[in-house]
């Protein structure tokens, strides 16, 4: 720990970084702060000083407030609590709604100057907007997580990390959480010994809420998308807010081009879960689709199969997405290789994005349109810089902000072939 770690610095905050974290500047050096908003006046305390070219700050107080500066969402994430007992996972709960998204629209588009040489408005025609779930502003942003991760301290006591932290922070209130989350979830103090993990659920499909505690058994339970039904393990992969699924299946279905979409050609869903886009890809492709779902959880595989029933021609897969890649582009033959020339490709890769591996892999495979789904718009930008270099551009764009009162957003693009 240097010196300066402790150290009360007061600071112009000038523009926000990836991570929901704000930017400012002290004696030429980069000071990464917490709790702050672009346009503020500040005084940070020092945390880090490890690296020479920039220091990490949390504010404690704010000199100038910001115009967008609202009364914390979350009591307990507040700039009137020591900064190693902030409640994390609200790190936007101070901005006010409209400029959340405005935030992460600028991290959006900074992402792919920087990462994928791209200006967003050049090659869209039009500005990007993080668009707004609806529901959400009404409800001032809270209310709409379905799934909430307490941890367990040695007294037995659950609640959230603090903020870039292990250390439990106990809580009375999870105002992000769906009410059956909320009055479900054991907040109490000493409430839960022995634990170490619990996973609060309200899925969709069913009443009330469920725990799941450490490495229990899991349970399918029944998440539901408009008409459709999903099984899903309790502890498996699900998106959190309760709009998402319906949201992102609407996307999808708006960013596949339909003239691109062949119904006689092989498609693909790759890191495919339980299916929720291959079905999404199948509702425009028709009865006869033919749809292959990738997905490295055997048991969201199995899920995906029944999920997928519908269309006689889907099948879901378990394996690695580059090693079924790899195999597919060494085995195909030459009627198979036309037929996923003519497929479409969606793809919803983990937060570190596809990779330069897999984007290649997809590339030459040469599908008529890939559709990405990404929850990171750094991994994204750089997995469409690959994509250029291999003969793919970005056609259309469009982010959500499926997150709200917190850093992350959802995009869908479109990539096609440049001839």
């Amino acid at each position: 720990m240097g010196e300066s770690v402790g150290t009360l610095l007061e600071l112009d905050v000038t523009g926000i970084a990836h991570g929901g974290i704000s930017v400012a500047r002290h004696e030429g050096r980069v000071v990464f702060v917490s709790d702050a908003i672009p346009g503020e006046r500040v005084t940070a305390r020092v945390t880090e000083d490890r690296k020479k070219s920039f220091w990490r700050a949390d504010t404690v107080s704010v000199e100038q407030p910001s115009e967008h500066r609202v009364d914390h969402v979350w009591p307990e994430a507040a700039l009137d609590r020591d900064p190693a007992t902030r409640a994390g996972g609200a790190e936007f709960g101070h901005i006010v709604l409209a400029h959340q998204r405005q935030l992460k629209h600028d991290v959006l588009v900074d992402a792919f100057s920087r990462f994928a040489r791209t200006d967003l408005a050049d090659v869209l025609g039009h500005d990007v907007t993080v668009e707004a779930v609806p529901g959400d502003d009404a409800a001032n942003g809270t209310g709409w997580r379905t799934r909430v991760r307490l941890h367990v301290d040695a007294d037995g006591t659950p609640g959230p990390f603090a903020a870039r932290s292990h250390t439990v922070v106990p809580v009375t209130s999870l105002p992000l959480a769906s009410a059956a989350v909320q009055e479900s979830a054991p907040l109490g103090r000493r409430s839960m010994p022995g634990a170490s993990v619990i996973d609060v659920l309200a899925p969709s499909g069913s009443d009330g809420a469920r725990l799941v505690i450490d490495e229990q058994k899991p349970t399918v339970v029944t998440e539901v998308v408009g008409e459709r039904t999903f099984a899903v393990d309790d502890n498996g992969f699900w998106q959190v807010h309760r709009q998402a699924p319906a949201v992102l299946t609407a996307a999808v279905q708006d960013l596949v081009d339909r003239d691109r979409l062949d119904p006689e050609g092989q498609h693909l869903d790759l890191y495919g879960g339980v299916g929720l886009l291959a079905a999404a890809l199948g509702d425009l492709v028709g009865p006869r689709a033919k749809l292959t779902s990738v997905e490295g959880s055997e048991r969201a595989t199995e899920h995906a199969q029944e999920n997928l029933a519908e269309w006689i021609g889907a099948r879901a897969e378990t394996g690695r997405v580059d090693r079924w890649l790899a195999r597919t582009a060494a085995g195909a033959s030459q009627p198979e290789r036309a037929r996923l020339r003519a497929g479409t490709v969606v793809l919803d890769p983990p937060r570190s994005g596809a990779g330069r591996e897999v984007a290649v892999q997809i590339a030459a495979l040469q599908p008529a349109q890939v559709v990405y789904v990404a929850c990171d718009p750094v991994a994204l930008a750089r997995d469409v810089a690959t994509f250029a270099d291999f003969g793919y551009r970005l056609e259309a764009l469009r982010a959500f902000d499926l997150f709200p009162h917190t850093h992350h957003l959802e995009a869908v693009a479109r990539l096609v072939p440049v001839a």
